[in-house]
Formats: structure tokens, C-alpha cells, sequence
């Protein structure tokens, strides 16, 4: 593959990054109450004030990387950004009423007030992000803290006890593994043991558990990575069970990778690149229209999630770390392939010439659904975090190429 198109590709990335960097801080901050809005229009024009406690740990812990790991990025007003973000989750994401001090709420008043709690472990989990990286720029050693403190709850929730969640066990209800949970979990091992030896080892025995949850997840021997399965790790029935989601596999692929590189084990690399990553793509791939679809059925039943044949800005966003960190990893032609693939059709989708930053759902066929910026689920998280890694992962390949 020719250098140039790999430096080509970086020097994209690297624009494109700038751009949502501005874009977001340009847009979504709350200058009166802190923290950031996130239901932004296509124009950056706010349509709701409404304030989602994971997208706001998203973007404290997106700003404070960008701010410690790049120096074009190592700009005051990106650090007192972060802070701000974070006095913000840190006075109101916790539910003070709650028996458990340690649940967030999901959304928020503008000024801060909880509207809704979600049975799931996934405000706290990006609240531990943003803490635990907002620590290490700041030096807040109480933060570290607070973000393992809470770390400690949600593995309690996740291993031995799910009651403070709020969910009621009903009598029909299956224990299922969601591959949402051990995928989320493991990242978070990473994110607290970096440079962090004592840590890394108190949290040795919960990432090993996780590699081996994320792996039950292939089914059909080895055919298939299905998106929830039995506690026990075999195939549910229904529709839940036959359920897949490309886009979730590949991030759990890189996820793996990222483990498999700092535990220096080839087996986990191998499993990552041939079930996580190379597997749901081809099965995920519109054949047709080109692009990932959001949900499959294994079995090719028409999937019942209205939007599964939809083109999703965060999918395509994991694929292109995913082939571009497997490629780096093994250097095999074929993955660098995959991933210019993904990046042709992505590039050519999902950016706004017009008004910057990415459209984050579009029609089968590539046309925009839904032009606006920001919701609440897309915030200023996937599209920086993809070319933030993939630029870094480039400039490696190419440092190793001059």
C-alpha cells in the first residue's frame, strides 16, 4: 500500500479532527450553568438542554485526552472546559437521594436537576472516565479516588449484586450477558491501570474475566458474534438471541486488541482480528449500498429494531480503529484494505462540508435521516475518539515508514 495514501488518510484525519474539536467548542458549553449541551443542530444550533450524564463524562474524558496526549490540543481553554464538565457531574450526576451514593442519574435539567435513572451501569462507567482522566491532568488525587471508588461499586453490581440498579428479578426475566458489560468494564481496567502498575494488578483477575465474558459471545461455532447470550454462555432464543450489532463487535475487537497488546498474548490477538473484527464486518457490510448496518438477525429474519438497516456514525467509527489497530499490530495487507474500504465510504458519508463535524444516521442507501449534530446519544465522543486514535495509530505506521 503506498505511503502516500496512508499520509493522504492521516492528513484528513488530522483536519477532521480539528474540525469537531472546534465545532464542539464553539457549541455545546453552558457558559451559565456548566457542563455542555448536547442536542446540538446540524448549524450548532441547541434544540434541547437537556444534559445526558454519559455524554457529559464522554466529553470531559475526550477533552482531557485530546489535551494530555497531543500539544496542539494542550490549550487552556480545552483544560478549564474539562474542569468545568467536571464540577458539573461531580455537584449533580450523583443522585443524593439514593440508598447508594455511588448511582447516577441519566439526564438532567439544563441546571442540573435528575429527570431519569437508567437500570444499567453505563452513566457510572463514563463518570469514572472523566474523573479518572480529568485526575491525571489536574493532579486531583480525591478524583483518582472518587473514579475507583466507584469503580468498585459497579463491579459489585455487575458480579454479586445488580439490586441497587433497581431492577426487579421477575419470574420470567433470564440472567443474560449483555456484551455491552464486560466490554465496558474491561475498557474501564485499561483506562485505570494506565501507567498505573499497582492498579493494573489489583484489576488483573476482572480483565481476564471480561476477555473470557466478551468471548462467549461467539456462537454458532465460531460463526457468529451474537450481541447477548446466557449467563452460562449459550445461545438465548428469540429475537434477543439471535440478535447481532457489527458495530458493537468491532469495538469489542479493538477493545481486545488493546488487551492483547499489554498482556502480549497472540491467541486473544487472533480471536480479536478473526471473530471480533473480521467476522462481523463481513457479515455487517451492505453488499448493496456499502456501509455497516446497525443490527442483524443470525438467522436473516428481518431484525424488529425500526432502524437496523440504517448507516450509524459510531459503527464505522469503531471499524476504522479496528482494522487500522489490527493492521498495525500484524501488518497484513488485507486488513489495511478493510480499513481504506470503510474509510472511503466513511469520508464520503458521514462529514459536513457545510457546517462541520459528522450527520450521525443515515438512510440505507447513504442519504442523511437526521441532520442534526448532537442527542442524546451522539455527543462529542465517537467521532473525536476514532480519529484521535486513528491519527495516532498513522503517524506510528508512518514514523516506521519515513
Amino acid at each position: 500500500m503506498s505511503v502516500v495514501r496512508l499520509e493522504e488518510c492521516q492528513q484528513h484525519i488530522r483536519a477532521q479532527l480539528d474540525g469537531a474539536v472546534e465545532f464542539w467548542l464553539k457549541y455545546s458549553h453552558d457558559a451559565v450553568h456548566g457542563g455542555f449541551f448536547t442536542c446540538i443542530g446540524r448549524d450548532g444550533n441547541v434544540y434541547d438542554e437537556l444534559k445526558y450524564v454519559w455524554l457529559q463524562g464522554r466529553q470531559v474524558w475526550m477533552y482531557c485526552r485530546l489535551y494530555r496526549s497531543m500539544d496542539r490540543f494542550h490549550r487552556p481553554e480545552i483544560l478549564e472546559a474539562a474542569k468545568a464538565g467536571g464540577a458539573f457531574l461531580r455537584k449533580y450526576a450523583r443522585l443524593s437521594s439514593s440508598e447508594n451514593q455511588w448511582k447516577c442519574a441519566f439526564c438532567l435539567t439544563r441546571d442540573g436537576k435528575a429527570i431519569k435513572v437508567q437500570r444499567t451501569i453505563f452513566s457510572e462507567c463514563f463518570y469514572i472516565m472523566a474523573m479518572d482522566e480529568l485526575s491525571r491532568v489536574t493532579g486531583d488525587k480525591e478524583m483518582q479516588l472518587e473514579a475507583e471508588q466507584m469503580m468498585e461499586q459497579v463491579i459489585y453490581w455487575v458480579r454479586e449484586d445488580s439490586s441497587g440498579l433497581g431492577r426487579l428479578q421477575l419470574p420470567g426475566d433470564v440472567p443474560t450477558n449483555s456484551m455491552a458489560v464486560p466490554m465496558m468494564l474491561l475498557h474501564l481496567v485499561q483506562q485505570l491501570s494506565e501507567g498505573r502498575l499497582e492498579v493494573g494488578r489489583k484489576y488483573a483477575e476482572l480483565g481476564s474475566w471480561c476477555v473470557s465474558q466478551i468471548h462467549q459471545h461467539i456462537q454458532r461455532d465460531g460463526t457468529a458474534i451474537l450481541e447477548n447470550v446466557s449467563a452460562a454462555g449459550t445461545e438465548l432464543p428469540g429475537c434477543l438471541g439471535r440478535l447481532q450489532n457489527p458495530g458493537h463487535a468491532l469495538e469489542a475487537g479493538w477493545f481486545l486488541l488493546q488487551y492483547a497488546t499489554g498482556n502480549d498474548n497472540k491467541e486473544i490477538q487472533r480471536t480479536a482480528i478473526e471473530k471480533f473484527v473480521e467476522l462481523p464486518f463481513e457479515s455487517g457490510w451492505d453488499k448493496d449500498h456499502g456501509g455497516l448496518f446497525y443490527f442483524l438477525d443470525v438467522d436473516g429474519h428481518c431484525p424488529t429494531q425500526l432502524e437496523w438497516n440504517m448507516k450509524l456514525w459510531w459503527p464505522h467509527s469503531e471499524a476504522l480503529i479496528a482494522f487500522l489497530m489490527a493492521y498495525s499490530q500484524t501488518k497484513k495487507p488485507e486488513l489495511l484494505e478493510k480499513f481504506l474500504k470503510v474509510y472511503d465510504y466513511t469520508f464520503s458519508h458521514f462529514p459536513d462540508p457545510k457546517s462541520g463535524e459528522w450527520f450521525g444516521y443515515l438512510t440505507q442507501d447513504g442519504k442523511v435521516a437526521l441532520d442534526f449534530k448532537g442527542g442524546p446519544f451522539k455527543g462529542f465522543f465517537h467521532v473525536p475518539r476514532c480519529l484521535y486514535m486513528c491519527e495516532c495509530i498513522l503517524d506510528d505506521l508512518l514514523a516506521e515508514n519515513p
